[in-house]
Parts: structure tokens; C-alpha cells; sequence
């Protein structure tokens, strides 16, 4: 069978530089599903993406669809035939489904390994893929992922921007038909100012480099990004600089030009005076420039710009983005100079008008609370508790000013400039950025106590309040980001080492809401909650989902401490001695469980007789006082190695000690013996949860 490259391309309006690679991806992927479901056989398959053209190379598809043999199995022969042996209905039904003469249908038997039935089979040839082309595209044109799609001119057809062309060619072979009302050709369309004319498509191998050598298109996405980074690197050297150059950025920077060229330009050394990170916001938010940083990371007067032009007067293009960032940076600068004029504490009472949410009050009221619960965790930790207050009164003051109202991804940073100009302290003033992080997986956490004090103390009010009203997360609804606030709490308690009571936290804020009625079933609910968010963080440590459990069957209240019990559960189940005791705990529990009392007491060492429960008796009670030592001091890991040697008394216990004995108190004694051993390991965690459930 003779195969050939695929070309398809499908030419538009710009396409929304955010949304360009997830649709590139999204139309390939539904190509190659397409010719999947069709059973034809490909090579690699090459994804393209430019502002103005979605496209895919496939190489060495089927010229044609594979044969398909059908089978068909009809009734019972007893069913198809009458006692006369003449077809019966059924029969008859059957022949003429599958256009079998009816004199012949005897012939048509075969048994299925119980019976004989009617069967028929018969083989279709394939078909040439290029009659499927045109509804393969259709069909991945409408299976993109395109939240609102647009119709233009008098067209019914719909797409996520008006179509101009549509391109596929197999082999050096234009594909005859239509798609979207456009007659599928085998030309494209190279760069809007240096490529004025149609290009052919000869050989559908041939697309990329035809674009760009004569189209000045470079249309794969990914060679465009590095050339797009190596020139925009290239120009920060020559700058005496670094150029930054951050992922989101890049990517939307690559999405917008099809013909890359990076342009440097400058702006006045006096706008260095404001925050480097409004600056760098305008330039990036507004403009998509990059920014240059001197050896120190410290901010240099210029910017880098990407046209989608090789100009001939490319200082034209320069002068044109100086004129255009220069008002930018001078708002940034007036809202900079206005701001400071006023005092964070001044601009607290402008909080009273904000509404953080309609039960639970204005922001006004939510930094009083911060305060009240900063203060706590302070004295918990050993922090300055006035500072505490005072960045907790402060943190939000930020959010009414001129700066954040314009650039809204600088709260925060504004409050570290806006506190140190006010003659704030270095701790509180860091506290008004660092109050926000970790601000998404993975995210760095604050570097200073009263930055921590803050992050907890904001969240946990947050948390507290919105579970308190009833609108705890649903599905996929999290309009408060609790899954992330909670999980920002917890991370913050384990990894800045605090010795925090997570449930005692919780209290203190669930009374601080005038809205919320206090209850222990309450606070369960909001510290399960905020536990369980741990489950996913484990397994991304690589620590399994049943370690995490057999923890959390404890029901701890302090998060550093469950830290360290996971850890050292994990530890014990890298051990050889693990599953066997693991196994014998489930034993364990499942016998004490069926008991019909309760189990209480200490083993009665005059009734111990087999020399199996004498010798686990014996090294329990040898283990015990030193185990339970290094427990007393979070010495949670080293404990349970220590245990690992009770696997050999253990197994030995199990095959030559009958619990159940007919006698009462050798059966009870037995039992508390069983009792001491599970509580040694329970001490820490459920072990006995980390024996795999049988399926």
C-alpha cells in the first residue's frame, strides 16, 4: 500500500495569542483521532501554529483505508428454518439484510462452538483516505475547545475567527472538496507585508520551509519561541544586561508574530524612582516587552520589543514603542508619588467601604480580625506580637490605592514600598507582599516571621469564615480558593517547622465571625478538610495515599507533628519487616475488634504458657519503655525501626497460640497481650491500614 505526507492547514484571522498552542494541540490531536478511528496506519505527526494558521504534517499516511471483514451472525437454525426446512422469517430477515439470495441461505451455516446459526461475512475494500480528509477536518474544527464561537458576513459557519482558507494536500495531491463553505486548495498564505502573493504547496513534505523562505513565516510554534528567546537574550547582552524572560510571556510574545524580530529601546533613567515591578508590569501587561536587569537583578532603563516585521527602518519601529511606554511609566510614576503622600494606616477607614463578603463584613473588619488571630499565632511562635498587630492592621490598606487600582498585580508590593515609606519597620513592611505567599503550588513561602504570622492569620480567617456560612467548596466551585488557602496553611506550618495547633487556630477564628455559630462538628469538618488537602501534596513526594490514611486515622490537630508521624510511617514501610507487620496489625484489629467486651488492662504474665506468647510478651515489654521515649520526643521514625523486630515473635505468635482459648482468662490475657502490641505501633499511626485492600 503506497503512503504519502498529509498537509492540513486551516488559514484565519489572528487567532488569540493565549489560546493559539491549546488549540494547535486540541486540532492535531483531533486529526490523528481521525485517522485513527479509520484504522490508517502514520507516521510522525508535526504540529504547526501562527497567529494566522493552524496546520499539521502527517507523514506517510495510507493511501487507503484497510479492508474491513464483516461478520454476521443470524438466528439458530432450528429459528431460521420451518419444520419443512423452507426459511422462516427470521431467516428470511436474515438474507435479506445482508442481500443473500434465499436459495443459498442454506449455505450459510456455521457453528459458533454451541450451535449452528446462520453467519455471513464478507469483505469491504478500503476506500482512498482523501475522500475522508474533508470530514476529518470538519469533524476536528467542531471538537475544538472554543468556549464562544463567531460568525461573519452572511455565513452560517462558526469558528473562534472568520476562516480565509482552507489548505490540505496528500502527497504532491490537492484533496478535492469543502470545509466551513471554503473549497479546500492546495495554497497558502505567507506573512501580511512581505508576502503579498499565494504559495503553492507542491509537496505537502514541502510546508514548513516553503513558508519560510517565501512566505517569511516561521510556522512551527516552538522553533519560533527559541529564535524569539535567543534574540531577545542577544539583545539584553548588548544592553550590558540580562533580559528576563519569563514562560507565560514568551509564549504569548511567540502567539502574536509570525516573522520575530527583537528591538531594543530605552526610557528615562527617572522612572526608576517607582517600583520596579509597576514598571515591569506596564511593560509586560501592556506593551509585552521585556525587561533588562544589571548583574545586581536591579532594573536597567530598557526594554525589549518583538516586531513581526523586518523593517527597513527598524528605529522607526524603536522610536514608536518609546512613545508609547513613555505615558505609561508616567502614570505609574504619578500614582507612585500620589500614593505616598498617604499613609497606609491613613487609608484603613476607606476599607469600611469594601465588602470582603456580605455576611462576614467589610475588609475593615476582616484586618481586625487578622490582627486579634496574628496576635495568637505570634505569641505561639515566639514572634514580635506588636508587629504581628500592626502588619495585620495594615495589610490590606494597599488594596484602595492608586497603584493597585491600576496595576492589580501589585498588592501587595505596593503596601512593601508604601510601609517603608511610612517609616514602617523592614519585618512589617515585608509582611505586606509576603502576606500572600505562597500564592500557587509550589510558590516560594515568606522570609520573615511576621510574614508567616500573616499569611496564617489571613487564610485561617478566610477559611474559618467561609465554612462558617455554609459555602464550603462544591465540585469544582472554589470561588474563595479555599482548596489553595488551606494547603498554603499547612504548607506553611510544616515546612517553616512550627509546632502550631491547627484545630486551637481554628477556634480562635471561628468565634471572631459574628455571623458564625460555633460548634465542634463545625470545627471537624473545616480541620478535615484542611488536612485532606495534605493527601495530594504526599503523593506528589512520592509518598503513597495509604501512609497519609493510616495517619490520619489519628485525627491530629497539629500539622508539623502528622508531618512527621507520614515520614516516619514511610520510612517503616521501606523496611523488609513492614508488610508482615503491617498484616499482623489488620490481624490484630480485626480479632480485637470481634471481641465481645472491651480489651483493657496489662498482660498478667503468671497466665502467659506458650513459649510464643512468652517470648512476644517478653520483648514487648522490653521494647516498650524506649519506644515510647523516643515517641515523647517526635522521634517518631527512629520508634517504629525499633519495632521491626517484632516481626519474628509475632509470626510465631500467630502459628502456635490459639487466642481463642476455651479458657476465659487465658482467652482475655491473650487478648490485652494483643491489645499492648497494637498500641506500640498505633501510637504513631493505623498501620494495620497500610495492607493493600483486596479488590
Amino acid at each position: 500500500m503506497s503512503k504519502h505526507d498529509l498537509l492540513i492547514e486551516v488559514g484565519t484571522e489572528e487567532l488569540p495569542p493565549k489560546a493559539l498552542l491549546g488549540l494547535s494541540q486540541s486540532f492535531t490531536k483531533a486529526i490523528a483521532a481521525g485517522l485513527a478511528q479509520r484504522n490508517v496506519s502514520v507516521g510522525k505527526v508535526s504540529s504547526f501554529a501562527a497567529p494566522r494558521r493552524l496546520a499539521v504534517l502527517i507523514n506517510a499516511v495510507d493511501e487507503t483505508t484497510p479492508d474491513e471483514n464483516l461478520e454476521q451472525w443470524g438466528p439458530p437454525l432450528k429459528v431460521a428454518f420451518d419444520a419443512d426446512g423452507n426459511p422462516s422469517k427470521a431467516g428470511q430477515a436474515f438474507a435479506a439484510k445482508n442481500r443473500i439470495d434465499i436459495d443459498r441461505l442454506k449455505e450459510c451455516v456455521k457453528n459458533d462452538g454451541k450451535q449452528d446459526k446462520l453467519y455471513y461475512s464478507q469483505t469491504i475494500s478500503g476506500s482512498p483516505i482523501v475522500d475522508h480528509i474533508p470530514g476529518i477536518i470538519d469533524d476536528s474544527l467542531n471538537a475544538l475547545p472554543i468556549p464562544k464561537r463567531m460568525r461573519w458576513g452572511a455565513s452560517l459557519e462558526q469558528f473562534v475567527r472568520p476562516l480565509h482558507w482552507i489548505t490540505a494536500v496528500f502527497g504532491s495531491n490537492t484533496v478535492a472538496g469543502s470545509v466551513k463553505g471554503l473549497t479546500i486548495g492546495n495554497t497558502t498564505r505567507g506573512h501580511r507585508f512581505h508576502c503579498s502573493e499565494e504559495l503553492v504547496i507542491e509537496q505537502a513534505s514541502n510546508y514548513e520551509s516553503l513558508l519560510r523562505e517565501r512566505g517569511k513565516v516561521i510556522a512551527c510554534f516552538d522553533t519560533r519561541r527559541s529564535i524569539i528567546s535567543e534574540q531577545v537574550s542577544a539583545e539584553g547582552e548588548k544592553l550590558g544586561g540580562v533580559a528576563v524572560i519569563g514562560a507565560d510571556l514568551l509564549d504569548e510574545v511567540t502567539a502574536l508574530v509570525e516573522w520575530p524580530v527583537a528591538l531594543s529601546g530605552n526610557f528615562e533613567n527617572r522612572f526608576l524612582k517607582v517600583p520596579s515591578e509597576a514598571l515591569i508590569s506596564s511593560m509586560k501587561e501592556h506593551q509585552k516587552y521585556f525587561h533588562v536587569v544589571n548583574s545586581n537583578k536591579e532594573l536597567m532603563p530598557h526594554f525589549i520589543t518583538v516586531a513581526n516585521i523586518e523593517s527597513s527602518a527598524p528605529q522607526k519601529i524603536i522610536d514608536g514603542n518609546e512613545r508609547v511606554i513613555r505615558p505609561r511609566l508616567s502614570d505609574a510614576a504619578f500614582f507612585f508619588e500620589t500614593d505616598c503622600k498617604t499613609s497606609l494606616s491613613a487609608r484603613r477607614d476607606r476599607l469600611t467601604k469594601i465588602v470582603f463578603q456580605e455576611k462576614l463584613g467589610t475588609v475593615f473588619d476582616k484586618t481586625e480580625r487578622i490582627a486579634q488571630l496574628a496576635d495568637v499565632i505570634a505569641k505561639a511562635i515566639n514572634c514580635n506580637a506588636d508587629e504581628a498587630r500592626r502588619a495585620a492592621q495594615l495589610c490590606k490598606s494597599d488594596l484602595v490605592s492608586e497603584m493597585v487600582l491600576e496595576f492589580d498585580d501589585m498588592q501587595g508590593i505596593a503596601g512593601y514600598y508604601y510601609a517603608l515609606n511610612d517609616g514602617e519597620s523592614e519585618s512589617i513592611a515585608l509582611a505586606m507582599n509576603e502576606q500572600y505567599m505562597p500564592r500557587f503550588a509550589g510558590d516560594q513561602l515568606p522570609t520573615n516571621e511576621v510574614g508567616v504570622v500573616l499569611a496564617l492569620a489571613d487564610r485561617l480567617d478566610t477559611i474559618s469564615g467561609i465554612f462558617g456560612i455554609g459555602q464550603a467548596p462544591t465540585g469544582s466551585k472554589d470561588p474563595f480558593a479555599l482548596r489553595r488557602a488551606s494547603l498554603a496553611v499547612m504548607r506553611l506550618i510544616i515546612e517553616k517547622n512550627l509546632d502550631l495547633n491547627l484545630r486551637s487556630l481554628l477556634t480562635v477564628a471561628l468565634q471572631q465571625h459574628h455571623a458564625v455559630t460555633f460548634s465542634e462538628e463545625l470545627l471537624d469538618t473545616i480541620q478535615g478538610y484542611m488536612f485532606e488537602r495534605l493527601r495530594a501534596w504526599y503523593e506528589d513526594r512520592g509518598i503513597a495515599t495509604e501512609v497519609f490514611l493510616a495517619v490520619s486515622a489519628k485525627n491530629l490537630p497539629r500539622p508539623l507533628d502528622f508531618d512527621k508521624r507520614v515520614r516516619a510511617v514511610q520510612a517503616f514501610t521501606e523496611l523488609d519487616e513492614a508488610a508482615a507487620l503491617a498484616a499482623a496489625n489488620k490481624r490484630v484489629s480485626n480479632i480485637l475488634s470481634k471481641s465481645e467486651t472491651a480489651v483493657t488492662g496489662t498482660v498478667d504474665t503468671a497466665l502467659l504458657q506458650e513459649a510464643a506468647e512468652k517470648k512476644l510478651a517478653e520483648t514487648l515489654a522490653t521494647l516498650s519503655e524506649d519506644v515510647n521515649a523516643l515517641y515523647a520526643v517526635g522521634e517518631y521514625e527512629q520508634g517504629l525501626k525499633s519495632l521491626a523486630v517484632l516481626r519474628e515473635p509475632v509470626d510465631a505468635f500467630f502459628d502456635g497460640v490459639m487466642v481463642n482459648a476455651d479458657d476465659v482468662a487465658l482467652k482475655n490475657n491473650r487478648l490485652k497481650l494483643l491489645l499492648a502490641l497494637q498500641q506500640l505501633f498505633l501510637e504513631v499511626a493505623d498501620v494495620s491500614m497500610l495492607v493493600p485492600a483486596k479488590k
